[in-house]
């Protein structure tokens, strides 16, 4: 176990002004706090934390980011306080101990929304305070240094929970060499066969490739010297997990990979930097399509670097990362090589001047995510954000935006703005029109096309790859949604209180909202929509002697609930039971033989619809759309698809199968509304079905015989613009 004098003798050796008796007090409170716990490996527990500050003198880290490490775990393990470290430590420290410190006692029915819920609250912690980050990933790095002596049946989700977020998270701070232990170590836990494999691979190409390694390290820095460039060149092994990464996304072996091993070229100044390329691509062939130029467009890490690929010597392809000192600094350490973070407490202005680029992305991230997504929704979109390779683009006016690998104009339009993103219609990459599904490449100029009043479609949730734009997709549809069950629940509202004939006030609603157990006045209006609420409620909830007229009851039988005040001219749009249509046959092709044909018994289908059909031996054939969820029970029977199509005219007049469920107000005068509308159109109502929703609002199913796929679609519109209506939708049985 490390001595009191050795910890400190560790931070002096880079800071001769370290707090020396600040550091001796943590020291000691930390090893009585702890007592007589062990770790797994049967060590006195206060063993990690001084191993976790041991990791972080290595990175030169201020005297409270060091103290931070060794009481990180008190007030989590012991019965140490944060109002107790604030007094003896000050509430600098204690802040950040704070933020080390997992949520307790957290009332969650899943193992995944703790881990969400507690990573939230670490990454608001790192928000304030990128020390915290520090501190954590120290923290982490030693356990999976320690993690052979934990229980089997715990490392493995503690190595899936490295993989998939700290080494993740390392490398978008710029921590590489930090990033590689953690899934390195991750690596021989999850996969330790393959992780052997490669390991031994690399021993046995390292022993074959030593002197050729030699020679080029050699051959490069004299052509570098006799060109007046002072320059320090060392060959560089490729991780083994980073190698592994690479075969399963290439789909290639061990022996195809080309870049295994690499060579650094570190200078003293850019301009050597530029003078490097000049000398190399003179010297040695270039191979085209492998130039890289990241000091001139950094990576949103703070990465600097030039990439080269080159036919060196032997004919060997060389691979060449060129940098200067602070640049292979900052490669390799991230956000701990920059000096903000060694000089303990800077004013807000200066932490925001000098404060790296991938800390200031990383808040604003933050900030992002945070807005009204539950833990797991928050784990998934920072998953999505912060971990993935990057391309880079430009707006028209050239400002660099850095998006993951496959983002799409979509995740583009967010990244510049959320507003941009829920008006975006089009986009234009490097000038000409395209899809906004298509797949961004670097250096690509994209411009959005923006309309207003529009709102992003809830599919796209699904075809987005940032988490900002993942999150704000989720937000709008929510919005949208929550505002039409709002306006549908003003409607039903206003008439519940022309019912009790008391006047309708959204001030006098506000005043009540207590009693209905509500935020605000919208809050009410959608629960009310949604069928949530019963509008003579929120009528007693501003007027207490109101009596409702009617509670909820059971659902009502077809022949009562279903005319709903309906007309006689609503009934004609009613067809008789039993009429068939126009001769009786289905005009489809692709159908050979007698066999009997009909249409699929829920949701029916209709031309314009892509159809197939399914055999039934002694049955005969059943049409369903493409899309009918049904046809899954089918996937491993497909001797019994069959290729049809429609066989029609254009102007053809006979009528077609659908389903439909309209959600209503629930009144009368509600379904001959519905009805009218239908009949208009041409279209027959050939049933009826109602369920109780609630005593305000009512779902009708409605099997419908329309003429074709856009005779459909526009009745879903008209009936959608009906102030009775709050949502249709076809029925795919």
């Amino acid at each position: 176990m490390m001595r009191q004098y050795e910890l400190v003798e560790r931070v002096r050796r880079y800071n001769p002004h370290a707090d020396e008796i600040l550091l001796n007090k943590a020291y000691v409170y930390a090893m009585r706090a702890h007592g007589a716990q062990k770790r797994a490996s049967g060590d006195p527990y206060f063993t990690h934390p001084l191993e976790v500050a041991a990791i972080l003198t290595e990175l030169r880290l201020d005297d409270a980011t060091i103290v931070a490490a060794v009481l990180h775990d008190t007030i989590e393990d012991t019965p140490a306080t944060r109002e107790e470290i604030d007094q003896i430590f000050g509430e600098e420290i204690g802040q950040l101990v704070e933020g080390l410190t997992k949520i307790k006692k957290l009332d969650l029915v899943s193992k995944r929304a703790e881990q969400a819920e507690n990573f939230r609250k670490l990454l608001l912690a790192i928000s304030a305070d990128v020390r915290v980050l520090l501190v954590k990933l120290a923290d982490r790095l030693h356990n999976m240094r320690t993690l052979h002596f934990v229980p089997e049946s715990k490392r493995r989700r503690i190595a899936e929970e490295t993989l998939d977020i700290y080494a993740p998270l390392a490398g978008r701070m710029g921590m590489q060499s930090l990033r590689d232990e953690l899934e390195n170590l991750s690596f021989r836990t999850l996969m330790p066969e393959a992780a052997a494999m490669i390991e031994t691979r690399l021993a046995d190409l390292r022993a074959q490739n030593g002197a050729l390694i030699a020679r080029i390290e050699r051959e490069l820095t004299q052509e570098l010297r006799a060109r007046g460039i002072a320059a320090e060149a060392k060959g560089r092994e490729k991780a083994p997990y980073s190698i592994w990464r690479k075969m399963e996304r290439k789909s290639v072996s061990f022996e195809q990979l080309s870049d295994i091993f690499g060579f650094r070229v570190v200078v003293d100044t850019v301009e050597d930097c530029y003078r490097v390329i000049g000398v190399v691509h003179t010297k040695w062939p270039l191979v085209p399509g492998r130039f890289k130029d990241y000091i001139s467009t950094p990576k949103q890490n703070d990465y600097r670097s030039i990439h080269t690929t080159v036919v060196g010597p032997g004919r060997q392809r060389v691979e060449l990362q060129v940098r200067t000192r602070d640049m292979d600094d900052i490669a390799e350490n991230g956000i701990a090589a920059h000096t903000l973070y060694k000089e303990g407490r800077v004013s807000d202005n200066e932490r925001l001047e000098r404060e790296s680029r991938a800390y200031r992305w990383l808040r604003r991230t933050i900030e992002l995510l945070g807005e009204g997504d539950t833990p797991e929704e928050f784990l998934e979109h920072t998953k999505l954000e912060l971990f993935h390779d990057q391309v880079f683009c430009f707006t028209p006016k050239g400002r660099l935006i850095a998006l993951p690998r496959s983002a799409t104009p979509i995740d583009f339009a967010y990244a510049v703005h959320t507003d941009i993103g829920n008006k975006a219609v089009g986009a234009r990459i490097n000038g000409r029109i395209a899809p906004l599904l298509s797949e961004l490449q670097n250096g690509d100029e994209v411009s959005i096309v923006t309309a207003e009043g529009q709102s992003p479609p809830a599919a796209w949730e699904t075809l987005v790859v940032t988490g900002k734009a993942r999150s704000a997709i989720r937000r709008a549809t929510r919005d949208a949604v929550r505002a039409q069950y709002a306006g549908l629940g003003r409607q039903i509202v206003r008439r519940a209180f022309e019912r009790a004939q008391k006047t309708f006030s959204p001030d006098k609603l506000k005043a009540a909202l207590p009693r209905l157990a509500r935020n605000t006045v919208d809050d009410v209006l959608a629960a009310v929509g949604r069928g949530e609420m019963f509008s003579g409620d929120v009528v007693k909830a501003v007027h207490p002697e109101f009596v409702p007229e009617r509670a909820p009851g059971p659902a009502p039988s077809k022949t009562e609930a279903g005319w709903f005040g309906l007309s006689k001219a609503s009934r004609l749009a009613f067809k008789v039971p039993g009429a068939d249509g126009a001769d009786g046959s289905i005009p489809i092709r692709g159908l050979g033989g007698d066999l009997p044909v009909r249409f699929a018994p829920v949701g029916g289908a209709v031309p314009g619809d892509r159809i197939v059909g399914i055999l039934t031996p002694g049955e005969g054939i059943t049409i369903y759309p493409i899309q009918s969820p049904a046809l899954t029970q089918f996937d491993d029977q497909p001797e019994r698809w069959l290729d049809v199509r429609w066989d029609i005219e254009a102007e053809h007049e006979g009528l077609y199968p659908a389903q439909i469920v309209v959600s209503a107000i629930n009144e009368p005068g509600t379904l001959g509304s519905i009805a009218n509308l239908i009949g208009e159109t041409g279209a027959n109502i050939d049933h009826v079905q109602f369920a109780n929703k609630s005593p305000d609002v009512r779902d009708i199913v409605l099997d419908l015989e329309v003429r074709d796929l856009k005779h459909l679609t526009g009745i879903l519109s008209q009936l959608k613009a009906s102030s009775v209506v709050s949502k249709v939708e076809r029925v795919n049985g």
